[in-house]
């Protein structure tokens, strides 16, 4: 599975504006129901709020991958933001979040969404892409270096 796959190009922030975890899985989800892409962001809110409850998908190294399964879509739904002040997300290490991937499921997907889990994961551990993406000037440029580096995988 490519990035490329899951995450469309204009599904990119470049510049989040929340400051805390709820403020900014309030501000992707209503991203995401601005582009049609669902229609209820209040129940995918309170999906996300609920498997936050469960632990904090802030898993280190700046980078959070909240995720949520929704009745609304039919295939993966990935949407990308950065915060170059950082996020308090109660991240397991502690440190401000500058990276969040929301990943957004079919209910009754099985295995498909743990793959995109993975790839992202494995993704944004490279420092050096990180450090790209807090360099970037745009949403394009952002999108750029994630498929960049998403190619040296197999």
């Amino acid at each position: 599975m490519k990035i490329s796959e899951i995450l469309k190009k204009d599904f990119i922030i470049a510049d989040l504006s929340g400051k805390v975890k709820a403020d900014v899985l309030s501000e992707l989800t209503s991203f995401l129901e601005a582009k049609g892409a669902i229609k209820n962001k209040e129940t995918l809110h309170s999906a996300l709020i609920d498997r936050e409850k469960l632990g904090s998908t802030g898993i280190g190294e700046n980078v959070a991958i909240p995720h949520a399964k929704s009745e609304e879509i039919d295939q993966i739904l990935t949407l990308f933001g950065r915060s170059t002040e950082g996020i308090e997300f109660d991240s397991l290490d502690k440190k401000p979040v500058h990276f969040v991937c929301l990943v957004v499921a079919p209910a009754h997907s099985t295995g498909h969404h743990l793959k995109a889990l993975a790839r992202i994961a494995r993704l944004l551990k490279n420092q050096a892409l990180r450090e790209n993406i807090l360099k970037s000037q745009d949403e394009k440029e952002i999108y750029s270096h994630l498929l960049d580096e998403d190619a040296k995988f197999i």
